[in-house]
């Protein structure tokens, strides 16, 4: 399991968007789904919660409903190694989908695209050879604009294993508010993030539809997660918080997962309702309602 994690937030179109993400990806699959029902929330029968793989690598989604929508404030930048891979990604990504910049050379690549998808979803495809193949990529626009730098410091004190990995900032005539960050690379637990300032007038930024899952094993690394990323911006229920930059993040004890994947449904669901109640997920408050007779 990656210790941060993706999270997507989907109005009712998970498993379309899962499937079509798995079938247009090299080395992607379905990895877990959990049905509405039989202790989860919702429709019986329609997936409440889903785990996938792109490229190998993780993500964790949910049928969550209109509540928040995606925006290219969080984009994935993807790897490709050849032209016909990158091609085939960005025919299927860009069907009924906004393109921000064409697929074309640019000074700083040979070949690159910036698509959001049908589903909402942004995705910079780029010509290149890394080990990473999908990286989240946080675009600080509006109020948090010029903080990129000041949020990748905080960030890679928290996360063990963790380093900041390149800065470039703006310099005079280059787009951007000089000194602030014109691209940065950053590792998290070992897992490469990218960043960027943006002064333009966009109108969005961050928000909940795509969030960082934190999988924590002791109650100490919760108390310390939940303690150091929600200081200066809020708290909300089952373990959600967004931070004083705006990004959000779910600091979640591996044990929930455990528990809720019990085959008996009525400890699952007994599981589920506390976890509902809590703010900041306390493990013993689940394993009392798991052992409840």
């Amino acid at each position: 399991m990656q210790k941060i994690t993706p999270f997507l937030w989907f109005n009712d179109n998970l498993e379309e968007a899962m499937n079509f993400y798995t079938s247009i990806f090299k080395n992607s699959k379905v990895v877990d789904v959990r049905r509405s029902g039989d202790g989860m929330p919702g429709e019986k029968g329609k997936i409440f919660t889903a785990t996938f793989q792109l490229q190998g690598q993780e993500f964790y989604a949910l049928n969550g409903g209109p509540h928040f929508m995606f925006t290219p404030a969080i984009s994935f930048f993807v790897n490709c190694e050849t032209p016909e891979e990158i091609d085939a990604l960005w025919k299927k990504l860009g069907e009924s989908g906004i393109v921000f910049m064409e697929l074309n050379k640019y000074p700083f690549c040979e070949k690159f695209g910036w698509v959001q998808d049908k589903f909402g979803i942004s995705w910079q495809l780029n010509l290149t050879h890394t080990k990473q193949k999908i990286t989240p990529f946080l675009m600080f626009v509006k109020e948090q604009q010029g903080k990129a730098e000041e949020a990748i410091n905080f960030y890679t004190s928290l996360f063990k294993n963790s380093e900041i990995l390149r800065v470039a900032h703006y310099g005079v005539g280059e787009g951007g508010a000089v000194g602030t960050v014109k691209h940065a690379a950053f590792l998290l637990n070992g897992n490469e993030f990218m960043a960027m300032d943006s002064n333009r007038e966009h109108p969005f930024t961050f928000t909940p539809a795509i969030s960082f899952f934190v999988d924590c094993k002791t109650q100490d690394e919760v108390d310390y997660f939940w303690d150091k990323l929600s200081r200066g911006g809020r708290t909300d229920r089952c373990g959600w918080l967004t931070d004083k930059y705006g990004v959000s993040w779910q600091i979640i004890p591996s044990a929930l997962g455990e528990l809720l994947g019990d085959p008996d449904p009525t400890k699952a669901k007994r599981v589920m309702d506390a976890m509902l109640k809590m703010t900041k997920i306390q493990i013993k408050g689940l394993k009392e309602a798991y052992e409840q007779v």
